[in-house]
């Protein structure tokens, strides 16, 4: 009874300090160095940990900034290289993944076994397998790769390519889905355009793998024929934006480019283990008009020829550095700072790289008058907790159910427009009411079996970015009251 008591009283505590530092809203008095460091590492990582803080300030901030450009100049971790190498799953092919666990290949498998109901329902749970072990190598890349904005921008572009990992098959494909974003997220965006139209997991949420010319020699008794889906959330997610000036009738002319674009599951055609394959008796030869250009009928080349358009088209830009300045600047981000990154996109014809660059050197990003104003979403707050309390190694099933708790699964939002990143999106009472008793049981350990977090370890990580309102509050109660405090504080919710 004395222990529901203290944690009653915990989340009390926090959810009144949550609620009066919204309020007041006052910055943490702290030295103008000290402040651009965290405001930094918030934005670039998934939060400030004790290395990193020391190392930005022995080597500086600019450093810091164009190492997390050049992903491949950081070592990896020797201790999630070992933890990501335990995950058999992971090295498996999108094809190999589909013959060994696909529904179709378990019941084949079990008939010619003649496995009993038993043995079949095993099968079936070791598919489970391969989804767990994507998410949770996509938790441990998150709080322990060294190489932070490459993982932020895999937060990043899984939202904006968003792929429900509940879809058919998309459960068997979405680590080497999430795989590819993650080695092309700072490179060109026409690369990685074509890496998600490409991939199977794409294919199936989005069904363009049944996009099929109804007149093709290919669709007779297979296929129901034109499929606009992926077409139209290809233009309105994906690239030029509901705003963008494209037609119904450009949605219909980008369907009837990409019919055929599918996936040979069983290497029929192909020996690709990507699984991807054109399907030439599928494809609608006839030409099209998209975005006010002929595009002669010539197959593939068809396709190739409608991203390079979408990927260089100013809207593109426009939209992309909208979402990009919101993503890491400010809910509604100031218009200049969009204008000068469509200007880079297009003058570097779609260089990730250098945009992001060009965004973390802005006098917009870097005026104190957005640090630590940027809400996070339930995912960017649960990994910058377990980050910040320095637990290497959590509880990843238990860290799956925290976030599947808060509203945000990984690989869970159902809809392709992917996770939202604004306040207005993810800050209510329940949320707060469930941020407040997660903080509190990771406080208590319940990530490392029952190890407590350090209210003094934490202080000193983020205890200059406290007002003197949360500091007032965390001082009055007791030590082992004070590591919930700090990571339920209202600080803690923004970055």
């Amino acid at each position: 009874m004395k222990r529901q008591l203290t944690y009653c009283l915990l989340i009390a505590t926090c959810g009144v300090l949550f609620w009066l530092g919204l309020i007041s809203q006052k910055p943490a008095t702290s030295l103008a160095k000290d402040a651009q460091i965290l405001h930094t590492l918030n934005r670039l990582s998934f939060g400030p940990t004790v290395e990193e803080i020391e190392q930005v300030k022995t080597k500086g901030i600019e450093s810091f900034i164009q190492s997390q450009l050049s992903p491949g100049s950081i070592p990896e971790s020797s201790q999630l290289t070992s933890y990501l190498g335990k995950l058999d799953t992971l090295a498996m092919s999108p094809i190999e993944l589909f013959q060994q666990y696909s529904p179709s290949e378990l019941l084949k498998d079990a008939r010619e076994r003649n496995l009993s109901k038993e043995e079949i329902n095993r099968l079936r749970r070791k598919r489970k397998i391969v989804k767990e072990q994507a998410i949770n190598a996509h938790l441990a890349r998150a709080v322990n790769s060294p190489r932070q904005l490459q993982e932020i921008m895999v937060d990043f572009w899984l939202s904006h390519f968003n792929v429900y990992g509940q879809k058919n098959l998309t459960d068997l494909w979405i680590a080497d889905y999430e795989n590819e974003i993650r080695e092309n997220a700072l490179g060109n965006f026409r690369d990685l355009l074509e890496i998600t139209a490409r991939h199977p997991a794409m294919l199936v949420y989005l069904d363009n793998e049944l996009n099929t010319d109804p007149n093709s020699p290919g669709a007779r008794g297979k296929h129901n024929g034109l499929n606009e889906n992926y077409a139209r959330e290809l233009m309105e997610l994906h690239t030029l934006g509901v705003d963008g000036g494209y037609t119904q009738a450009d949605v219909i002319a980008l369907a009837r480019i990409l019919t055929g674009w599918g996936i040979d599951r069983q290497q029929k055609f192909s020996s690709n283990e990507n699984g991807f394959f054109f399907f030439e008796k599928r494809h609608d030869y006839g030409d099209k008009v998209f975005l006010g250009q002929t595009i002669k009928g010539s197959g593939i080349a068809e396709g190739e020829q409608a991203l390079e358009l979408l990927a260089t088209h100013p809207a593109t830009a426009r939209f992309l550095s909208y979402k990009l300045a919101q993503y890491f600047v400010a809910d509604q981000p100031p218009s200049s700072l969009v204008d000068k990154l469509s200007q880079k996109f297009l003058a570097s014809s779609g260089d990730l790289k250098q945009v992001l660059d060009t965004l973390f050197h802005s006098k917009e990003f870097n005026d104190p008058q957005y640090y630590g104003k940027k809400f996070k979403t339930p995912y960017q707050y649960l990994v910058s907790v377990v980050r910040v309390s320095n637990i290497k190694n959590p509880d990843y099933k238990r860290l799956r159910g925290m976030l599947s708790q808060l509203g945000m699964p990984v690989y869970g939002c159902a809809t392709p427009d992917g996770y939202k990143n604004t306040q207005s999106a993810w800050l209510n009472p329940d949320g707060m009411l469930n941020r407040v008793s997660l903080a509190t049981a990771i406080a208590r350990g319940v990530l490392t079996k029952k190890e407590p977090v350090s209210g003094e370890k934490l202080e000193k990580i983020i205890g200059k970015s406290f007002s003197q309102h949360t500091k007032q509050v965390i001082n009055q109660n007791s030590a082992r009251m004070r590591a919930a405090l700090m990571l339920g504080s209202p600080e803690m919710m923004y970055r």
